[in-house]
C-alpha cells in the first residue's frame, strides 16, 4: 500500500528569500512553478528531489509582504528532511558559515537532528535517518549526493487532541503509532515518514498568515482511494471533505480533530504530466480554471531569480512596492499607483500592456480606508485628510528619489500611471513636490489639494488625463488641470465614453501617450 508523506504546503512573505534558502542553501531543486490553484495572484512555488519524487516534496505559497501568521494549535509547526547521518556535520558547518539560526545537534527517538529557521521563521529539521536512500537527491555545486537531502522525513503537529488526531491519521492514512516520548506520539507510515503529534493543550489556536504551515498532504496510491477515503470519512460523519484535481495530483482534503488541515494525494500524474523532466520548474503555469489571460496573471505575480541567475534584490523602501522585469529591457519606466481597494499588483497588467517592456514599478499605499489600501485618507467622497496628503506626497517623493537609485530608474523616461485615489496622489505630488513627475497619466483623476504652495520656478511636465464622461467625480478634473498647466505642466485632457472604472479605450490613450513623450 502506498503510504507516508506527498509533500507539505507553507507560506512565505518574501519569494526571493525563499528560493534562496530552498534551492540555495537546502539545494532542494524548483520543480514546479504555477498560479495558485484558489487565487490566480497567488505564486506557488514547489521544490523536490532531482525526479520531483511524490515525498520529495515542500511546496510554498507567496504571500508576498503578507502579514505574518502565528503558530498554534490546530497546526503543522515544523518540516523535517531526511539526510544520512553521517551529514549532520556537513549541515552543521553549512549553516553556520551562511549564518542559518540553528540548534542542535540533538538526539531524538534515536536519531540525530538539526533544527533550523528558513527566512520567514519555519522549524525545518534535517534528521539523519540510517539507511536513508531516496529516489533522486538534486545535487548541486556545493552539495554532493552524499550530504543532500533525499527526501522529506516528516512533520510535527499540534493538537490539544492528541490521542485522536493519532487515531484519525493512523485509521485512514496508512500510519501506525510507533512511539512515544516527551509528550510526542509518533506516527511511521510503511515508507518510514514520520508524523509526531505533540501535545500542545493550553497553546494558543494558529491564526493563518506568512510563516506558517498550511497543511500536510499523505500519500494515495490513485484516485479511487481518494474517492473511497472520502466516501468513509463522510460515512464516518468526519467533517466537511473537498475533492480538487490539481493537475499534478488528484487529492481531498478534511480537517483532523486537532483543527489541522490534511490533504490525501495521489502519486499521479506527477509534476512531469505538463513539462519533461530536463525543463522542469522553468515554466510558469497558469490553472485553466482560472480562465484568466495569462499575461496578466504573470504580470501580478512577484519575480525571483534561482541561485547563480542575475538578480535584482528589492531594496527597503518607505512603501510596499513590487517591480517587474521584462526580459527584453528598453530603458523606460512605468511607476503604477493604485485606486481604493487595490493595492500594489492591481496595475500591473495594465502596465505590461501599456508598455511591454518598460520595467513596472508599483507600490501600495501607506493609509487606509475601510481596510482597503490608500495613498491618503478621505472624511467624504469629496474631501481629504489635508496633512496626511501633504505628509504621503513628501513620503512618495523620498521613496522615488529612492526607487531611482536602487533600481536604475532615469525619470526623463518614466511615465507615472494613477487611477483614481493613486492618480490624486500623483497630482499631489507634482503641485506639492515639483520635478519629482515628469511625465503622467491620470486615470480618473481630480485636485485632492484645498490650498496651493506659493508657485516656483515652472517645472516642465507632460500629463495626461482621461476622465469619464459619466464619472460621478469627473466635475472635479478640470481644477487640477487647470493647476498643473498654471505651474508649467503640459496637459492634455481627453472625456471618454466611460465611467469612473477603466477600460482598453483607456489603455490604447495611455499606450499611444507614452510613445510620444518617453518612447
Amino acid at each position: 500500500m502506498t503510504s507516508g508523506i506527498h509533500h507539505i504546503t507553507a507560506i512565505t512573505r518574501k519569494i526571493q528569500a525563499n528560493v534562496d534558502f530552498y534551492a540555495g542553501f537546502l539545494g532542494l531543486k524548483l520543480v514546479k512553478r504555477t498560479a495558485g490553484y484558489e487565487d490566480a495572484d497567488q505564486l506557488h512555488l514547489f521544490y523536490g528531489d532531482a525526479a520531483a519524487s511524490p515525498g520529495s516534496l515542500v511546496t510554498f505559497l507567496a504571500w508576498e509582504d503578507g502579514s505574518p501568521g502565528r503558530v498554534g494549535l490546530g497546526q503543522p509547526s515544523e518540516i523535517a528532511f531526511a539526510i544520512r547521518p553521517e551529514a549532520i556535520g556537513f549541515w552543521l558547518t553549512r549553516a553556520l558559515t551562511h549564518n542559518i539560526a540553528l540548534t542542535g545537534p540533538a538526539q531524538e527517538f534515536g536519531e540525530p537532528v538539526l533544527r533550523l529557521k528558513d527566512p520567514d521563521g519555519i522549524i525545518v529539521k534535517l534528521v539523519g535517518e540510517a539507511g536513508v536512500d531516496g529516489p533522486a537527491p538534486h545535487v548541486t555545486k556545493e552539495i554532493a549526493a552524499a550530504d543532500a537531502i533525499q527526501r522529506l522525513r516528516g512533520a510535527t503537529i499540534l493538537s490539544e487532541k492528541p490521542a485522536a488526531t493519532a487515531a484519525f491519521i493512523a485509521g485512514h492514512f496508512g500510519f501506525r503509532t510507533v512511539a512515544e516520548a516527551n509528550g510526542i506520539l509518533r506516527l511511521a507510515s510503511g515508507a518510514g515518514d514520520v508524523i509526531d503529534i505533540r501535545n500542545a493543550s493550553g497553546f494558543w489556536t494558529a491564526a493563518p498568515g506568512t510563516g506558517t504551515i498550511d497543511h500536510v498532504a499523505l500519500r494515495a496510491p490513485d484516485r479511487p482511494a481518494v474517492e473511497a477515503a472520502a466516501a468513509r470519512l463522510a460515512g464516518e460523519g468526519a467533517g466537511d471533505t473537498n475533492m480538487h484535481d490539481r493537475t499534478y495530483f488528484y487529492s481531498l482534503y478534511v480537517r483532523e480533530p486537532g483543527g489541522s488541515l490534511v490533504e490525501y494525494a495521489t502519486d499521479g500524474p506527477g509534476m512531469t504530466v505538463d513539462e519533461p523532466p530536463e525543463t522542469l520548474g522553468t515554466t510558469l503555469f497558469v490553472p485553466k480554471h482560472f480562465r484568466a489571460d495569462p499575461d496578466d496573471v504573470r504580470a501580478r505575480l512577484p519575480q525571483f531569480s534561482l541561485p547563480g541567475e542575475e538578480r535584482m534584490s528589492e531594496r527597503d523602501l518607505p512603501f510596499i512596492h513590487r517591480v517587474h522585469r521584462p526580459e527584453m529591457p528598453d530603458g523606460t519606466a512605468v511607476v503604477l499607483l493604485h485606486g481604493t481597494g487595490g493595492n500594489e499588483t492591481s496595475l500591473l497588467p495594465f502596465g505590461a500592456r501599456l508598455a511591454p517592456n518598460a520595467v513596472l514599478l508599483s507600490s501600495r499605499g501607506r493609509s487606509s480606508d475601510e481596510g482597503y489600501p490608500r495613498f491618503f485618507r478621505r472624511l467624504t467622497a469629496v474631501t481629504f485628510d489635508q496633512k496626511d496628503i501633504v505628509g504621503e506626497a513628501a513620503a512618495f517623493a523620498a521613496f522615488m528619489e529612492g526607487a531611482n537609485a536602487a533600481y536604475g530608474l532615469d525619470p526623463e523616461k518614466t511615465l507615472f500611471v494613477g487611477y483614481s485615489n493613486g492618480a490624486n496622489m500623483i497630482g499631489a505630488v507634482m503641485l506639492l513636490h515639483p520635478g519629482i513627475v515628469r511625465n503622467a497619466v491620470l486615470l480618473r483623476g481630480m485636485n485632492v489639494l484645498e490650498s496651493m504652495p506659493a508657485a516656483g520656478t515652472p517645472e516642465k511636465a507632460n500629463v495626461l488625463m482621461l476622465t469619464g464622461e459619466a464619472d460621478p467625480y469627473g466635475r472635479f478634473a478640470g481644477d487640477l488641470e487647470r493647476l498643473l498647466a498654471a505651474r508649467g505642466a503640459s496637459v492634455e485632457h481627453r472625456l471618454l465614453p466611460a465611467g469612473h472604472d477603466i477600460g482598453p479605450a483607456d489603455l490604447e490613450l495611455a499606450k499611444a501617450y507614452k510613445e510620444r513623450v518617453i518612447g
